[in-house]
């Protein structure tokens, strides 16, 4: 398998109208970075027809390539299974609505290339620029909080959905990691940090999708996940 330089990972279900902006905007961004890449879309059991369209672009365009999967196995298998085959040395992903601006592509990228084994974006440092509201809000930072607290993380924002790898550095973490879906951000996190790697956390422009609620069995969920992934470190693993 032959390398490149950087893997752009969109993770898509269901999301066709976002993927079409998506896939040229991220054509559009990474030739401007590099001419050595590639575009994996992590398609997990669509039924919108994001899979024939992701077909079509790849008959266009060669550096756009489709994992697909016919069942759902949840956003972080999708993500694994696409760092996986990834071919380049620099392995980033980034959620499809393109939340995050793409403007900051470039210095995640860099973060990676000057030495970082991971840099993320981060809507909670001083510099962040976001729009969400104010439940959201409130239960972003409350997480995040508690992840610091009781995993002994010293991220700040640890599910901001843009992040980027050293492919050889982050592929041994992988076996470790036991969440299937959201949680997975937060997982590779800790766990990364807890191998001693270096991370970057870089502050982004950022602003919600469309219809995100905050529900009490997310906030419960929250709680089990931080408190499981302790278990797991601390008593199940030792």
């Amino acid at each position: 398998m032959a390398e490149t330089a950087i893997t752009a990972i969109i993770p898509v279900f269901n999301d066709r109208p976002s993927l079409e902006i998506a896939l040229e905007t991220s054509v559009d961004t990474l030739s401007a970075i590099t001419p050595d890449f590639e575009i994996l879309v992590a398609e997990d059991g669509s039924t919108d027809g994001s899979t024939e369209y992701v077909r079509e672009f790849e008959k266009r365009d060669p550096r756009v390539r489709l994992l697909h999967s016919d069942e759902r196995q949840g956003r972080g298998r999708a993500l694994n299974r696409a760092i996986r085959e990834a071919r380049g040395s620099i392995v980033c992903y980034y959620d499809v609505d393109l939340a995050t601006d793409m403007k900051h592509l470039p210095a995640l990228i860099s973060a990676v290339r000057d030495g970082s084994d991971i840099s993320t974006g981060s809507r909670l440092l001083p510099d962040s620029d976001i729009v969400r509201s104010g439940d959201r809000e409130i239960a972003s930072r409350g997480y995040n909080l508690l992840v610091r607290l009781i995993l002994r993380s010293s991220i700040y924002d640890h599910q901001c959905g843009f992040k980027a790898f050293n492919r050889d550095r982050i592929l041994p973490v992988l076996p470790a990691i036991r969440s299937n879906h959201w949680f997975w951000d937060t997982e590779i996190l800790v766990r990364s940090q807890r191998k001693g790697y270096r991370i970057s956390e870089l502050p982004v422009r950022w602003r919600a999708g469309k219809g995100t609620t905050v529900r009490f069995r997310d906030v419960f969920e929250m709680g089990t996940a931080i408190l499981r992934l302790w278990w797991q470190i601390h008593v199940s693993e030792n």
